[in-house]
This record gives C-alpha cells, sequence and structure tokens, in this order.
C-alpha cells in the first residue's frame, strides 16, 4: 500500500513538474518570439541607452606654446518628465524629501531661470506624452554649471556633452585660425588645413537605466574609443601678431582703407612670425562679421604690387650681368615703345638716373628699358623661381596662386608693366617670400606657418618642406639689398624709417587698382617692403593697404617702422655692423 501511494505521489509530482516546464517554455516562446516586438518597444528608453564619447579637438598654440585654440565643453541640461517625481536625498541630519517643486528652485539658481519655468517644462511635456522620457531644461551651460547640478544628485536629470570651439586671444590669429561650426565641423583657416592633426575622433559607448529612468552604476559599456585629436604647433608669435594686427588696424581705420595687409616672415627660414589683416574677425563670434572678413587676404587675395615689384626685377638684371647699380640710362617722364606700350612716371625726377637711381626714384620709364634687355623666357624663369604664379608650402585653405601668365601670353603693355609690378598679380606671402630671397643671399626658403603637429603620447610630427630655391647668386643678392639700404639713405624715408643702430633696406609701392571693366579706377594700392638688418637681414616686413584717404606711402610707414622695433624688442635682434655701400643716383 505504502509503495503504491509513493509511486503516485512521484508521478503526480512528475506530471506536475512537466506542466510547469510547458508553461515556463510557452511563456518563453510568447516574450521572445511572438511578443517580442511589443516587448521591445515597451522597454525602449529603458535599458542599454547609446550616447556619444566625444574625441577633444587639439589645440593651436603658438610658437612659444601659447594657447590660441582649444576645446571647451558645455552641456544641454535634460529632465526625464514622466520620472520627474520626489525622491528622498540623503543629508547629514538623514534623509529628506525632495519634491520636483524644490528641485526646480535648485536648478533654476544655478541656470538663472525661474522655477516655474522648469515646472512648465515638465508638465507641458507630460501633456504632449504621458510617457515623455526627454526635455530641455537649459542648453549650454558650462562646466561650473554642470558641476553644480550635478551634485544635487537629481535622479531625472542628465547631461548631453557639447563640445565648442574657445579661441582665448579673441580676434588674435583669428584670421590664420579660422572656426568651426557649431557642429564641431572645421570649416576656415588652420581649424580646416590642418584638420588631420586637431580633430579628433568621436567614439561611442551604451548604458543600462532601471524603469524609474535611473542609469545603473557600473553599466557603462564602451563600444568605440574616443581619439583626442594632436597640439598643433604655429610659427607665429602671438604677442607679435597682436601688435601687428593693432598697428595695421589703426592706419587702415585713419585712412579709411577698403583693407590691409602686414606679413613679419623670417629671412632664412621662411617662417611666418606674423600675419595681419584688416578687417579681421574674432573666431568666438563669427555671425558677427561679413563672411569676405572670416579668412586671411595675405593667401588668398592676389593683386598687382606696384613698385615693389621693381626690386625683383633689378635683382633679376643684376644677376644676369647686364645692369649694375652705377648702369646709366635716360629716364623721360614719358615713354612709349615701338609695340605701342605707353606709360609715364608718377611725377618729375632727373632724366640721367643709374640704376640705383632708377630705384631711388621709383621709376616705371627707367625700370621697364632696363628690364627689356632680358629675354621674355628668362623674365619668367626669374619670377618663377621668386615664387610667382605657384602657392607657397603652406597649403592654406583658399590660398591664391596668383596670375603670372607665361611669356608668350603677354601683351604689349604688359610686357613691359610687369617690370613695375602692373599686369600680374600676387599675394603678400609670395612678396614676403620673394624678399626673403634677396636677403637671404638669393636662396628662396619654403614658407611654412606650422611648426608641428604633437599627438597625446609625446609624438612629434613636422610638416614635410621643399627644398630652398636659389633664385639668383648671393652677390646679386648682397647687391640689390644694397640698393634697397640706399633708397632708404638717400630719400625721404630716412625720416620716417629710422631705428638707431639698424641698417634698412626698403622700397615702396603704389599699385593702380583695376576697376573691374578692363581699366584702371583712380584707387591705389600702397605698399612698403622692408628687410632688416640690411647688413644681415633677419626679417622682412611688408606692409599694403587698399584705397587709403591720401593714396601716399607715408600712411604706412610710421607703423612700419613702429613694428620694426618691437621686432627687434621681441626677437632680440642684434644691432647692425659696418656701414652701406653708397651708390650714385645720377650720373
Amino acid at each position: 500500500m505504502t509503495t503504491r501511494t509513493t509511486r503516485r505521489r512521484v508521478a503526480l509530482s512528475f506530471v506536475i513538474v512537466v506542466l510547469i516546464a510547458v508553461l515556463f517554455v510557452t511563456r518563453l516562446i510568447d516574450i521572445q518570439v511572438v511578443g517580442a516586438t511589443a516587448y521591445n518597444e515597451a522597454s525602449s528608453g529603458k535599458m542599454s541607452i547609446p550616447e556619444t564619447v566625444y574625441g577633444t579637438r587639439g589645440d593651436i598654440v603658438d610658437s612659444a606654446g601659447n594657447l590660441l585654440a582649444t576645446e571647451r565643453m558645455t552641456y544641454d541640461v535634460t529632465v526625464s518628465p514622466r520620472n520627474a517625481k520626489e525622491f528622498s536625498r540623503k543629508t547629514e541630519s538623514g534623509e529628506v524629501t525632495v519634491t520636483p517643486q524644490m528641485a526646480a528652485k535648485e536648478i533654476a539658481a544655478v541656470t538663472k531661470q525661474s522655477p516655474d519655468d522648469i515646472i512648465t517644462i515638465i508638465n507641458d511635456a507630460l501633456a504632449d506624452d504621458p510617457n515623455s522620457d526627454f526635455a530641455y531644461v537649459a542648453k549650454g551651460v558650462d562646466v561650473d554649471a554642470f558641476t553644480a547640478i550635478n551634485s544635487l544628485d537629481i535622479p531625472w536629470i542628465y547631461f548631453e556633452q557639447n563640445p565648442s570651439r574657445a579661441y582665448p586671444n579673441g580676434a588674435v590669429a583669428g584670421n590664420l585660425l579660422g572656426f568651426v561650426g557649431s557642429d564641431g565641423t572645421p570649416l576656415a583657416g588652420l581649424e580646416l588645413g590642418e584638420q588631420d592633426c586637431v580633430g579628433g575622433v568621436n567614439g561611442s559607448q551604451s548604458y543600462a537605466r532601471g524603469a524609474d529612468g535611473v542609469r545603473i552604476p557600473g553599466s557603462t559599456a564602451v563600444t568605440e574609443a574616443a581619439k583626442n585629436g594632436s597640439t598643433l604647433k604655429l610659427t607665429i608669435h602671438s604677442d607679435l601678431q597682436w601688435f601687428a594686427q593693432q598697428a595695421l588696424a589703426a592706419t587702415a581705420s585713419s585712412q579709411n582703407a577698403k583693407w590691409g595687409m602686414t606679413v613679419v616672415m623670417e629671412v632664412k627660414t621662411g617662417r611666418l612670425v606674423a600675419v595681419a589683416d584688416y578687417p579681421t574677425f574674432d573666431p568666438n563670434n563669427i555671425d558677427a562679421y561679413a563672411p569676405e572678413d572670416r579668412g586671411s587676404r595675405a593667401f588668398t587675395s592676389p593683386y598687382e604690387p606696384g613698385s615693389t615689384m621693381k626690386s625683383l626685377t633689378a635683382a633679376s638684371i643684376v644677376d644676369t650681368g647686364v645692369a649694375t647699380p652705377l648702369s646709366q640710362m635716360v629716364s623721360p617722364q614719358y615713354i612709349e615703345f615701338p609695340n605701342g606700350a605707353k606709360f609715364r612716371d608718377w611725377g618729375p625726377h632727373p632724366a640721367n638716373l643709374t640704376l640705383q637711381g632708377v630705384m631711388s626714384w621709383s621709376s616705371n620709364t627707367g625700370i621697364s628699358q632696363l628690364g627689356a634687355l632680358l629675354e621674355p623666357e628668362k623674365r619668367y624663369d626669374y619670377l618663377a623661381n621668386f615664387g610667382l604664379g605657384q602657392t607657397t608650402a603652406v597649403g592654406f585653405p583658399g590660398e591664391s596662386a596668383g596670375l603670372l601668365r607665361s611669356w608668350d601670353e603677354w601683351d604689349n603693355q604688359s610686357f613691359y608693366t610687369m617690370f613695375f609690378g602692373q599686369g600680374l598679380t600676387l599675394t603678400s606671402i609670395q612678396m614676403a617670400s620673394a624678399y626673403a630671397a634677396i636677403g637671404n643671399g638669393g636662396l628662396r626658403p619654403p614658407v611654412s606657418l606650422v611648426e608641428s603637429c604633437t599627438d597625446a603620447d609625446g609624438n612629434v610630427i613636422t610638416p614635410h618642406q621643399p627644398e630652398p630655391v636659389r633664385v639668383i647668386s648671393e652677390k646679386a643678392a648682397r647687391t640689390t639689398v644694397d640698393i634697397l639700404e640706399n633708397i632708404v639713405t638717400h630719400g625721404w624715408l630716412t625720416d620716417y624709417i629710422n631705428v638707431p643702430g639698424y641698417r634698412i633696406a626698403a622700397k615702396t609701392g603704389t599699385a593702380e587698382q583695376a576697376d573691374g571693366h578692363g581699366g584702371y579706377s583712380d584707387k591705389f594700392i600702397v605698399s612698403l617692403a622692408v628687410l632688416f638688418p640690411a647688413d644681415d637681414p633677419q626679417y622682412v616686413v611688408l606692409t599694403s593697404l587698399a584705397s587709403p584717404d591720401s593714396n601716399s606711402n607715408a600712411a604706412i610707414v610710421s607703423d612700419v617702422n613702429n613694428l620694426i622695433k618691437q621686432i627687434i624688442k621681441t626677437e632680440g635682434v642684434q644691432p647692425s655692423t659696418g656701414k652701406p655701400v653708397e651708390y650714385s643716383d645720377y650720373y
């Protein structure tokens, strides 16, 4: 009897176990197969939550490591409206209950909102969707505000990261740095051109949260690691950049100039120490500036240079030996050539001039006669070797190559006017580079704006630079610098460019501006190119103004003189030695 009873109980137990197993399997099938879609939809937003992990954009620094551009993180404060309920908070005196109204008041004290505004945001979201799990409370709060709100430990408040770009020095070098969009996309300048260096790569991760909307501790899983950008180091000296921008802006605004540019370059290296543009902009607030002012005209806007071009012509004819500083010629006020080309000089001057006198008096008729002694092919080769008609090694976004037509495409007029800077175009960077070649013993170094790119591990990458280009002989270069120094010691520049203890070489330029209809307007671009110290040139300073009121070089010479003094002070340039070579202007 006992045995039969035991058997019945075992059989009954087995049946019950089987029935329970069948029920579990049936329920499992229902959950994982039949009702999977519905359950997934219901659990959406309650478990695995993806989020972006931002790769920090790299800093941009000047030649001394001073910060020019950096990443700044801001935060959007968000709320889960359906979970915005009272909660308990542990304090030193025990647990306290915090109502949504109390929490809203705490948040508002940081964000400078009204507590009622925050409650309204929650209520409006719930009115639209009773299961609403997301609404913005405040956007773009800084790190201090984020820290303050986060420390409140409100379980239904969350944060979204918003990386943004900050430029601590405002407009200083803004023309070079460029800017990024609100989504972090580089849009202009070095931010765009050096994206491979400074650009970060975003990663992703996910975390789990419970039905109450609270993030589950320890649930974060990294899907893809973020990669931070590298540090971009420039050749720019931020103090000199600031000084150059201030001096240029003061001169340009006082002269009502349309635009202006100043370039400071190391003669022996081609390194750009300062590149100032007017007008310029503050990349912290790009919407406040006209689109055409959000870049660097020194790189992107070619112009007819005028008489600063005569230095390149003089260097070429001296190098070939067709003329010396004392070569004699008749330079009339007006000249007409057999091919029909005709033009005049800017004002009266003696007719019997040497090459030195042609340069000192800036005679168009004289330099064109001497320049014509060169074969056209040879002239073109010199101009190309000086770097005209081609972009520099910098590769600045939007950089222009200017216009240098092949010698067999020159028309009758430009065949001669190119000698004095009309009929071709170039950028300020190209012209500064050409003067650097003259100052560097005839060897043109590649232009550089970026010194290095250093990643988070300390690996340093330096840009590839082409080999220097031999343009003229060392002897011809030295003679040309002497000619330019005589321009300063012989003429009106002496009273303006005068730095005790330092010899200065310079050439002015006044170029007619095209009127857009195939002719020239009554407006000019005035320029001044300087090499100093003349006995052993270390720096080129080139300044140009478009359409100044006075149309005179005197408008810029005084400020350039002050910039020279600042460079000497900042860079510790040693005083000159020896005495200038003297060449006569007349015969």
